[in-house]
């Protein structure tokens, strides 16, 4: 089963136990557990749920491992015969996720009847 899943404005295609890099969650330290809502598609071998634009009910359990910067970018601004020079570096920060668990509306109907 995997889900495809909105986090920060950007989809990811995730599984049970899978690590993926994300954007930056400030506010979470290592070892919290996250609730992500946002489930645009939950997909089995033998069908797929699509959500308009969301599935209600449906949720992506994960963990935070750690966070984690980029390799450093040099960002490079030069205009000729104007003596006009400028180099800068920028590293991206992303936390580093491990999905625990994908949470069906289904799965919740049928335990719950």
């Amino acid at each position: 089963m995997y889900a495809i899943v909105e986090i920060k404005g950007k989809q990811y295609k995730v599984r049970e136990q899978d690590t993926l890099f994300v954007p930056l969650f400030a506010g979470q330290a290592v070892g919290d557990t996250l609730e992500l809502p946002n489930v645009l598609l939950l997909a089995n071998e033998e069908t797929a749920i699509v959500g308009r634009p969301h599935i209600e009910r449906a949720s992506v359990q994960a963990t935070v491992l750690g966070h984690v910067k980029a390799d450093k970018i040099i960002v490079f601004k030069k205009k000729r015969r104007k003596r006009y020079r400028v180099r800068r570096g920028h590293r991206q920060r992303y936390t580093q996720l491990r999905i625990d668990a994908l949470n069906c509306p289904e799965e919740q109907d049928e335990q719950s009847a």
